[in-house]
């Protein structure tokens, strides 16, 4: 009998303990589900972009336009920006338009931007995006398009206001202002240079390689045989094989005028004929009034056509002939001017074990120390364009050197100054050299 009671009331209990666990349960269902109604009806919806402006994009030969709006305190990598296109100024629907852009909202801010410090937009900070053609999306110059941002987050979609504008071409890129500038101060610093060439003589730092050029030409002169002259692997249309032809006019007068043979030989057809012409030249102005006494009434008669001669534009075919030329004529002098690669230490080792006085000038870094080594006289970089200055001494190329010098000086003396300001920036932790920082930090 008390063994049932005892099972009576056990029974009793189970029951009692689903029953509750029944009832937590459905409370809690009805709680969550009453708290998930809340939340949604308490979300805030996702705002759209604003403040969104879309002009054409300055100082650009058209088919740009670009578009800015302001951040919203929200933007993170999770949140995403869609720039939407259509032609023509009546848009049914926002949501039709062409997505044509997307990216995290993170991104693409003014300051990221390459607009010049004096074009910038200075309402704060903004989003930019720049419609170009080629970025899915075609724009023509006088048609009008519409153009609005999106914001899309968690599945939700905002669309801003479309936005009318119309893209245009530019006659002048303001965005160059600073070159222009900077062209018009050097132009004026080279002229005064050259006013100042005509007045009075102007120093010239003395450059050995070209003091022995006379030396060089006399020594051939005097054991009877030819001078041989090289004037680079590119064409002309490459600054230093220009410099190595102004530089064979020079050296043709001498010869001119000791009655030295002249041999160049020329890896490109152009070059060859330039330098004929060059050469011819100098032998009819040899006898002109010059600084130099030994100098007569000119000598076309001297003058030959094979002098200047093509043998092959292949590197190494063209390197073993010259080595040949080296070997069998065995010039007293070698000149080695403009560009080379590869082949400029097979040359100058061939004409050094002949004996010969060998004279380089290149902008060819990377095989300045095989001429250096190698050679009697190196020109290295920029010596190369002064040649013609130095040897010639006309007030134009002088005061053009001299201009240029002036001009690379006000240069370092800038970006000197400049450094100096964004030390003193970091150390100080100041914010006055960030003007001067924008200014510069654009100048190309």
């Amino acid at each position: 009998m008390k063994r049932e009671t005892l099972n009576v009331k056990c029974r009793g209990g189970r029951a009692w303990l689903a029953a509750s666990l029944l009832f937590l349960t459905v409370l809690s269902q009805l709680s969550f589900s009453v708290f998930a109604q809340t939340d949604a009806q308490t979300k805030t919806p996702l705002a759209p972009p604003h403040d969104v402006r879309v002009f054409d994009t300055p100082s650009d030969g058209g088919g740009s336009l670009t578009v800015l709006w302001a951040p919203a305190p929200d933007d993170s990598a999770a949140t995403k920006y869609q720039v939407l296109v259509s032609e023509g100024t009546t848009v049914a629907d926002p949501a039709a338009m062409n997505v044509v852009a997307e990216f995290p909202a993170n991104q693409r801010y003014v300051r990221e931007s390459k607009w010049p410090w004096w074009t910038r937009p200075s309402t704060g900070e903004q989003h930019q995006f720049t419609l170009k053609n080629g970025k899915g999306v075609e724009l023509k110059n006088g048609n009008a398009y519409s153009v609005t941002v999106a914001a899309v987050s968690n599945g939700d979609r905002a669309i801003a206001t479309p936005v009318q504008a119309t893209p245009e071409p530019n006659w002048i890129n303001w965005n160059q202002m600073n070159n222009l500038l900077l062209a018009l101060l050097f132009g004026g610093i080279v002229f005064y240079a050259i006013s100042t060439a005509r007045k009075r003589e102007i120093f010239l730092r003395r450059i050995p390689g070209l003091d022995a050029v006379d030396e060089a030409i006399g020594r051939a002169t005097e054991l009877g045989k030819p001078i041989l002259y090289m004037t680079g692997a590119h064409d002309m249309s490459d600054p230093s094989t220009i410099a190595a032809a102004v530089i064979l006019g020079r050296v043709a007068k001498r010869t001119a005028a000791y009655g030295t043979d002249l041999l160049v030989p020329h890896r490109d057809p152009i070059t060859m004929a330039v330098c004929q012409e060059v050469t011819k030249q100098a032998y009819l102005e040899a006898g002109k009034p010059d600084k130099q006494a030994y100098l007569e009434a000119g000598k076309p008669d001297l003058y030959k056509d094979d002098s200047n001669f093509f043998i092959t534009s292949d590197q190494f075919s063209y390197t073993a002939a010259v080595d040949g030329i080296m070997l069998r004529k065995k010039p007293a002098a070698n000149f080695f001017m403009g560009h080379y690669f590869a082949e400029a230490l097979l040359l100058t080792e061939t004409g050094a074990s002949t004996g010969a006085i060998q004279i380089a000038g290149t902008d060819a870094d990377h095989q300045l120390p095989f001429f250096v080594t190698t050679c009697d006289y190196t020109l290295i970089g920029e010596e190369l364009y002064a040649a013609s200055a130095y040897l010639s001494r006309e007030p134009v190329q002088v005061g053009t050197l001299r201009g240029q010098d002036i001009g690379k000086a006000l240069i370092l003396g800038v970006l000197g100054v400049g450094t100096i300001l964004a030390t003193l920036g970091v150390m100080l932790d100041a914010q006055w050299p960030k003007l001067f920082l924008d200014c510069f930090r654009d100048v190309k």
